[in-house]
């Protein structure tokens, strides 16, 4: 079946264009031309990638993204920006956006974007992922996006989930920066693997029993990271 892409996009011509190249590549666009229309349609199911514009009449593509992960959808969002407008490539992915591009874009890239997108979904809904992971003082849920600790329950966010599902498949092995960038994040969304240093530091606060002191997600110098599930049994230095 043709997977159906969402284009929310109040520029005419634009959105012509898109809808034609887009069925060209056996994809199912469907087309809106505001966030109220494009909430309709999404609110019918069935929509598994949405193109969103971020300057839309009436409510924007934030408020839109906002509606969508409030209610728990996951599909992925890549967002259209201005050229130059750099606080709303930041503001779109804070918001739960998976990617970005920006106006006017490159079609070969835009496509590429696109399937990069979908690949990185069907990865993470793999039906051989595991529905729950023990890591040091937590029970984290990747099904429902939560760790359950001592203190209670946390919720935790996507790119987080993402982080330990890789981490785990290569238990015990060390995964380097630039992977978990083009795996979770994917084109180089965040400048700098920063990014992934700072995510790390906030799964050792939920995991760690002392962050300071880490014995399940280690750090690799000049490489990235390695999950321990057992500190007792691992016995490799790197």
């Amino acid at each position: 079946m043709k997977r159906r892409i969402l284009v929310v996009e109040d520029d005419a011509h634009l959105a012509d264009g898109l809808k034609i190249n887009l069925d060209l590549e056996g994809y199912e666009p469907v087309i809106a031309g505001s966030a109220e229309e494009g909430l309709d349609i999404w609110g019918n199911g069935g929509i598994e990638l949405i193109l969103l514009d971020v300057m839309l009449p009436g409510m924007d593509g934030f408020a839109f993204c906002r509606r969508v992960r409030n209610e728990g959808d996951r599909v992925p969002i890549l967002f259209l920006t201005a050229r130059g407008a750099g606080q709303d490539r930041i503001r779109g992915l804070d918001e739960g956006g998976d990617d970005y591009i920006t106006k006017p874009f490159d079609l070969a890239e835009l496509l590429a974007r696109i399937k990069s997108l979908f690949r990185r979904q069907d990865w993470f809904r793999g039906q051989e992922a595991p529905s729950t992971l023990h890591i040091g003082r937590a029970e984290i849920n990747l099904r429902a996006y939560q760790a359950v600790t001592a203190d209670g329950t946390v919720d935790l966010k996507e790119k987080e989930v993402m982080i330990l599902r890789l981490l785990c498949e290569h238990e015990g092995e060390p995964v380097d920066r630039e992977t978990i960038l083009d795996r979770v994040w994917g084109f180089g969304a965040y400048p700098t693997t920063r990014t992934v240093d700072n995510f790390i530091l906030a799964l050792r606060k939920i995991i760690e029993t002392d962050p300071r002191k880490p014995t399940h997600i280690l750090t690799v110098h000049g490489v990235g990271y390695r999950l321990v599930m057992n500190p007792d049994r691992d016995v490799r230095s790197f």
